[in-house]
Parts: C-alpha cells; sequence; structure tokens
C-alpha cells in the first residue's frame, strides 16, 4: 500500500521532527539579479510537461519544506557517514535520488554542495552509469549506495545517483543541490530503489504513507511527512482517489473547469499531480490560455473510495490547480 496526501492547512503532527532550514535568496531575486528573469518564462518551461507526456500515450519524519520563488519546495537531507547535507527538491513526478559529486565541474554543480565519497564510511561505488532526464534539465553520473537520512529516518544502503555532468544552464540557478524522487519504482532512471519504498521496506515508517503540505507563506511552512499524516490537518472524511497507472502519480479526471467553464478533458483525461512542476501542462489540444490571477482543476466526481494501494487524498471540495499536470505547488 502506497498513499499520498495533500494536506490542505498548517498543523503539524505531535512528536513529528521538523529540521530548521536555512533562509536564503529566492530563484526570482537570484534570477533578477543575472538578467534572466525576463528570458526565464519563455525559456524554461516549455518542456516542462515532456518527462511525462513522452510516456503517457516503524515511524513518522516531518521534513520542512522551504517556498522558492512559489516554483520550488526544498527541504534537507544528508547522506554519507559522516552526513553531507543537500538541500533537495521532493519530487513526486520522479524517483530516482540524485545528488552533485565532486566531480562535477559543470556550472550547475560548482555553484552547489557536492558530495564527496571519499569522506563516507558508508560509501558503495558500482561503477554503474546513469542517466537521468527531466522536462527542463538532465543529469549524467554514477550508480552508488550509501546511509540516507530525511529527517530522524536513517535509511542503510540507498541507492543514490551522484552527478558528473548536469549540461545546459537550468538547474545553475535553482536553490536544490539534488531531487529526491517519490514516485514508483518503475520510472527510476537507475533501476535503483526509491527512497520511500526502502524506508517501507526496511520498517522505518509506521505507514506506508506520505503527505505533502505546500504553505501560501513566502518562506517557510511546508513539510513533507514521511509515515504518516496529522489528522487535525483536515475535517470531514477522507476521499481516496485510485492511480490509474503505478509510475507517476497518474489519475483519472473528469474534466476541468475554470470559471464555470469546462477548458479541457470534457470527456476525461489522465493527469499526473508533481510536486516538483511549477506550472500547469497539457497536451496541445487541451491547452488553453487563461490570464493570472486564478486557478481552477476541479475534480468533479470521486473516481472511487477506499484506501488501497497507489491512492491519493485530494480532500473534500478541494480545487487544485490546472491542468494535465497537475502541480502540487501553488502559483
Amino acid at each position: 500500500m502506497r498513499l499520498v496526501l495533500l494536506l490542505a492547512v498548517l498543523l503539524l503532527a505531535r512528536g513529528a521532527v521538523r529540521i530548521p532550514l536555512r533562509r536564503m535568496k529566492s530563484l526570482r531575486h537570484r534570477l533578477e539579479e543575472q538578467g534572466l528573469l525576463e528570458a526565464s518564462p519563455n525559456t524554461l518551461p516549455s518542456r516542462v510537461g515532456s518527462k511525462f507526456f513522452s510516456s503517457l500515450t516503524g515511524g513518522v519524519t516531518t521534513e520542512p519544506l522551504e517556498n522558492i520563488m512559489d516554483a520550488e519546495y526544498v527541504g534537507a537531507i544528508s547522506i554519507g557517514t559522516p552526513p553531507q547535507q543537500f538541500l533537495v527538491l521532493f519530487d513526486t513526478g520522479s524517483s530516482d535520488l540524485w545528488v552533485p559529486s565532486v566531480d562535477c565541474s559543470s556550472p550547475a554543480c560548482v555553484g552547489h554542495e557536492r558530495f564527496d565519497p571519499r569522506l563516507s564510511a558508508t560509501h558503495q561505488a558500482t561503477g554503474q552509469p546513469v542517466s537521468i532526464q527531466y522536462g527542463t534539465g538532465s543529469m549524467s553520473g554514477v550508480l552508488a549506495y550509501d546511509t540516507v537520512r530525511v529527517g530522524n529516518i536513517q535509511i542503510s544502503n540507498q541507492a543514490i545517483s551522484l552527478s558528473k555532468k548536469e549540461p545546459g544552464s537550468f538547474l545553475t540557478h535553482h536553490a536544490f543541490d539534488g531531487i529526491l524522487g517519490l514516485a514508483f519504482p518503475s520510472i527510476a532512471s537507475s533501476g535503483a530503489v526509491p527512497v520511500f519504498d526502502n524506508m517501507m521496506s526496511q520498517g522505518l515508517v509506521a505507514e506506508d504513507l506520505f503527505s505533502i503540505y505546500l504553505s501560501s507563506k513566502s518562506r517557510t511552512g511546508s513539510f513533507v511527512m514521511l509515515g504518516g499524516m496529522d489528522s487535525s490537518c483536515f475535517s470531514g472524511r477522507l476521499r481516496w482517489i485510485p492511480l490509474s497507472a503505478e509510475t507517476y502519480w497518474q489519475i483519472a479526471v473528469d474534466r476541468i473547469i475554470m470559471r464555470g467553464r469546462v477548458v479541457a478533458c470534457p470527456r476525461g483525461c489522465q493527469a499526473v499531480v508533481d510536486s516538483g512542476t511549477m506550472l500547469l501542462a497539457g497536451p496541445p489540444r487541451d491547452s488553453r490560455h487563461h490570464p493570472a490571477p486564478h486557478r481552477g482543476l476541479r475534480v468533479s466526481q470521486w473516481p472511487g473510495e477506499g484506501r488501497g494501494r497507489g491512492s491519493m487524498w485530494l480532500g473534500p471540495g478541494q480545487v487544485l490547480p490546472s491542468p494535465v499536470v497537475l502541480p502540487l505547488l501553488l502559483p
């Protein structure tokens, strides 16, 4: 059983571990300083959905997330013994865990924390090459195994990818050092077991469930909770939506409504809920231009109830951003 929960209000569970994060300059400010902000909306989001559309024919820990430019929420993890700390994007749209290595000299690596395997007593090198392609960037490197810590959870022999090349400029401008994928093993580029699956198999979480809260506050207040959910964060009865496929967090959508009008998927369509996507994306035939600010995906019917493997709770009467790649991130 594996479930994801999107929390609607902020109240931390009693006894959950909260890790303070550094306050840092936002992506918006960094791009402004480099004269790149004007170009970003035209150049960065254009391929944001490509990672989907090409293939679409124990315990509880709370990890705080930081809102960067209303576009990414990053949290701290550590890798190795003694631990080396990194800021990662918790991404429900991918399955791999990777961080830059000291062997990477790409500009995107140089500007971020880099993992040094020689400093870790628990590091196991494999020499196996890895290449990971995202909608707006890529990395190539090698697969290794080491101890990973997320909050108060320690995962032994976790597969990690260490980047040696991060071509292009997109990853250079982001606050996160690497990505921690929360999707299913079937789409792991490395072929390795993802972090949360290892937590489940090693009995490190109380429930086979993770939940995400994204705060509307500018910098702090967001968190990801691994191994449970906070019942004080919602009222009413939970409704669980079964997944269409155990790859991404893919669900069936009845229709997409904005301002009371059906604007896409009038006969239903498939959608992916992605915490690592900053925009709304869809196939050209379903894409529409709507002036900001408003948001309006409404799941008008619940495909099913009951809590089985691969279900997702959207919340009673909840409205999410739209359309077919459905970000957990609030625009």
